[in-house]
């Protein structure tokens, strides 16, 4: 690969120790850290300008305004929206589902309709669903996988019928690190009337989307996973469907007139953010999104698939790795590596590792159906971004290589 450049000195937390070792942080998948121009950029907003939007008339409120307006229009570019109002704020990836299951299902899902997602689907795409079925009536079906952890395509053909109302699919599992095919979902959805959902939790931090190249019709994803700050989200949704929703929150903001017994709505895309939004957020996101693009996917991307082709073969060489969703060629592989250590729980592994400065993630990672699936109570998981090196992975093998050792097991 080209040349590695060096991004930890970027991020304050990544320069700390734990436990006395230097921290080697393997759990983006979970939230990413934050680098130094994020969090000047939320401290100039609440130092400098802090002022509600869209309220005032005087000089903060309008440069409030202003930084909010301006993160839509750097999303709306970010990921190739037609209008800059069909980018509606939320606090997370989670919200923006709930809004879509709620306003969007709750209106057009009829008894006996249909909804298809993948079980490889995090909770956020998942229970939304499960409980607008049970509320109105309709049926949950599901893709299952393939045995290299691919979303089955004889289920994507054979599931999305006319029956089909909804698809939800993300674009990258949060637990496989695999990506699926959404643009193909979408075309089989489209070519029955169903609308397409797609969860972009683990894409848009990775790789360049374009939502109209993918035909989404509507797309979610979280600011924590992409460096900028928690509590600010992102719903995309095509203008002709969110203009025919229902607000999903009440308040303040969202009205454009209220009387005693009815209320006119505003356009989008304040009908769906009521009350005070989190403008030091979009402060954040802004900064985040700048630095992403200086960055550039295609160097992402190289980064990551190098520390994933870098660690796996010397995974694979220890016989008492199990691994999952690293059985294909690699093409669609992004930077997560899940697996369990036999003999060993999955949390006792992470504490363990934990002990040696390095943080994974451990647990069902919010997937419960895909570890019945896989006939797995939980699986260790850890997923890299451009800000780690071969280092951090030789740190995080060398630490998993006495895991078994501390327990009493035969390496």
């Amino acid at each position: 690969m080209s040349e590695v450049k060096n991004y930890k000195n970027d991020f304050p937390l990544l320069q700390r120790k734990m436990h006395d070792k230097q921290i080697v942080y393997l759990d983006n998948g979970a939230t990413t850290q934050k680098p130094e121009k994020v969090i000047q950029a939320m401290c100039s907003y609440y130092g400098g300008c802090n002022a509600n939007p869209h309220r005032g008339a005087y000089e903060l409120s309008v440069q409030a305004t202003d930084i909010y307006e301006n993160a839509r229009a750097k999303v709306q570019k970010f990921i190739n929206a037609q209008h800059s109002h069909e980018i509606i704020f939320t606090k997370n990836a989670t919200e923006s589902l709930n809004l879509i299951a709620y306003s969007y299902g709750m209106s057009h899902i009829q008894a006996g309709d249909e909804v298809v997602i993948a079980i490889s689907e995090h909770h956020s795409n998942l229970v939304p669903w499960q409980q607008i079925c049970q509320l109105k009536g309709a049926v949950l079906k599901y893709i299952y996988l393939e045995m290299d952890g691919n979303l089955s395509q004889e289920d994507i053909a054979s599931k999305i019928t006319e029956k089909t109302k909804i698809v939800a699919v993300a674009q990258v599992s949060n637990v496989l690190g695999l990506v699926n095919p959404v643009a193909e979902i979408a075309r089989k959805a489209h070519s029955v009337g169903a609308i397409m959902v797609v969860d972009g939790s683990q894409s848009v931090p990775h790789m360049a989307v374009d939502v109209q190249a993918l035909d989404a019709d509507f797309f979610v994803f979280s600011g924590h996973k992409m460096l900028s700050p928690m509590g600010i989200g992102v719903l995309y949704g095509k203008e002709r469907l969110l203009n025919d929703m229902p607000p999903f929150l009440m308040g303040g903001d969202m009205i454009d007139y209220v009387e005693e017994q009815q209320t006119e709505f505003a356009p989008l895309p304040a009908k769906f953010e009521a009350g005070t939004q989190n403008v030091g957020g979009a402060a954040g996101l802004i900064a985040a999104i700048e630095y992403l693009e200086q960055v550039g996917f295609d160097y992402i991307e190289q980064v990551e698939k190098d520390l994933v082709n870098y660690a796996l073969p010397k995974l694979k060489a220890m016989p008492y790795i199990e691994l999952y969703g690293c059985d294909s060629t690699l093409y669609n592989k992004t930077g997560i590596i899940t697996f369990n250590v036999q003999d060993v729980h999955p949390h006792d592994v992470a504490t363990i590792l934990d002990a040696q400065g390095v943080a994974i993630r451990a647990g069902h990672h919010c997937a419960q159906p895909l570890m019945q699936y896989l006939g797995q109570n939980a699986t260790c998981r850890a997923s890299f971004y451009f800000y780690n090196t071969r280092e951090d992975v030789d740190r995080w093998l060398e630490a998993l290589s006495k895991v078994r050792g501390v327990l009493g097991y035969a390496e």
